[in-house]
């Protein structure tokens, strides 16, 4: 009676063994053969912060630290002849968009960059766009918006509506800036708009760097409105309409690529979630997925 079941078992163990020794085929393939030279894809979406990335276990999110980390680890891969940026990010810190400028400007020097802005690429989104050597635009794409902005809610009438009353012991007059409880004084006003007309200079000049464009250009379009990307354009703060794949396609000719280019996205799906989405596919899908996502570029398809 037991026959049967030690036959399936050692069926599936045999099975098992075999697909292990395929995948091991397959990797030592990989190591040993020359890898094509092909075009990363660097995914900058959401806020743009000063983290490591994303708020959950599969998001790439627009972490400073881990955008530029991608940059250099491209940058710095022989095998990758180009890079491009597909910005979807309204914008978010100024010292995070900065750090991500300053890499790109980094890359730049090695090897294209170019920035494909999605449906939106505005504030920060455009800061880090404008470092790239060509940037890419849909026609309906959201973007501009260069500009800094301080918010502070005075809620104190609301407070004093509620009885509380707020103690407050600071070391100096400026410690409490910004607080909710009570509305800013003038210096204190004076002195967030000073550090705010800073920044907003910083911002400037640094698409005025990355665009190449007269600084006194860039200032008379910088005052905080959006555009689309084909207002963009006419203004030349985008240089040509098209998707992803058109910035693709220009980022793989500045690199002297001929032929079809062939992609890798870096950072945009963790290990896990491409595990979970293999295990609805064929063992011979399973094999390819694996080999092209851990090993290699994948065919723009």
């Amino acid at each position: 009676m037991t026959r049967p079941t030690k036959i399936a078992c050692g069926c599936a163990a045999f099975g098992c063994l075999g697909s292990l020794l395929l995948v091991v085929i397959l990797i030592l393939v990989a190591v040993v053969s020359p890898q094509p030279r092909h075009v990363a894809v660097i995914n900058i979406t959401d806020t743009i912060a000063a983290a490591s990335g994303g708020q959950g276990l599969f998001a790439a999110g627009g972490g400073a630290e881990s955008i530029v980390t991608e940059l250099r680890e491209a940058t710095e891969d022989d095998r990758v002849a180009a890079i491009v940026l597909r910005i979807n990010s309204p914008g978010g810190s100024a010292a995070a968009s900065e750090e991500i400028y300053a890499q790109i400007m980094r890359s730049r020097a090695v090897k294209p960059v170019v920035a494909s802005l999605a449906d939106i690429a505005a504030s920060g989104g455009y800061y880090v766009a404008s470092a790239s050597d060509l940037i890419y635009s849909d026609a309906a794409t959201i973007t501009g918006s260069i500009g800094v902005i301080f918010l502070s809610a005075n809620l104190s009438r609301l407070l004093d509506k509620m009885g509380v009353q707020m103690e407050v012991i600071k070391s100096g007059r400026f410690k409490d800036m910004g607080s909710f409880s009570r509305a800013l004084t003038p210096q204190e006003r004076a002195l967030i708009q000073s550090v705010i007309s800073d920044t907003y200079q910083q911002f400037v000049q640094a698409v005025a760097r990355g665009r190449k464009l007269p600084v006194a250009k860039v200032r008379a379009l910088a005052d905080g409105r959006i555009y689309s990307g084909r207002q963009a354009k006419q203004l030349g703060l985008v240089d040509k309409i098209g998707g992803l794949q058109d910035a693709v396609r220009e980022a793989a000719s500045r690199a002297g690529i001929t032929g079809t280019p062939q992609v890798r996205e870096i950072g945009r799906r963790r290990l896990l979630d491409r595990l979970l989405d293999l295990q609805s596919r064929s063992l011979v899908d399973r094999l390819y997925l694996a080999y092209y996502d851990l090993l290699g570029p994948t065919p723009v398809r």
